[in-house]
């Protein structure tokens, strides 16, 4: 194949990015979140494949954080999406989300966090906080009006092939 890097690490490591959320949720289905360690996820609310109720959607229409501290239900992780239950105002809620929409994943007490790209399926970049909810949309009990702290967030640029 000419032309074509026979090893594109840049996919490879944007993949295993995008494998952290998925590992951690995972181990949070089985066996509950350690100790106070709140998971923030922000996602995009309109991509493909992301269900949320229509009232959630018309408050969310383009992107919602959600915070799984105290109150979830119902954790289901599988290799493309997870869902979660989750109450919003006292009313229990069901949100099914392609992993592929998620803009940030985010563990405050870990000071670690990670940003996806828009556009590129599972791209990672970094910036200044791991999440920025700033619309959060929480379960009832998670405080998380406070943003979550700068830590260890990857950059994916140093592993990008550049062309100069």
């Amino acid at each position: 194949m000419a032309g074509e890097e026979p090893l594109d690490y840049a996919r490879l490591v944007r993949e295993a990015l995008r494998d952290v959320p998925r590992q951690a949720l995972r181990l949070a289905a089985v066996e509950g979140l350690p100790g106070e360690h709140p998971f923030y996820l922000t996602f995009r609310t309109s991509h493909p494949g992301v269900a949320i109720s229509p009232g959630l959607h018309a408050r969310y229409p383009d992107r919602m954080t959600i915070v799984l501290e105290h109150q979830f239900w119902d954790l289901a992780v599988g290799e493309e999406a997870f869902s979660v239950t989750l109450r919003f105002g006292g009313a229990p809620e069901r949100l099914h989300v392609p992993f592929a929409a998620l803009m940030a994943f985010a563990d405050p007490a870990a000071q670690f966090g990670l940003r996806f790209e828009p556009g590129e399926e599972g791209a990672a970049e970094t910036g200044a906080t791991p999440a920025e909810p700033a619309e959060p949309a929480l379960a009832t009990g998670s405080a998380a009006a406070a943003e979550p702290p700068a830590g260890n967030v990857v950059d994916i640029r140093a592993f990008r092939r550049r062309d100069d």
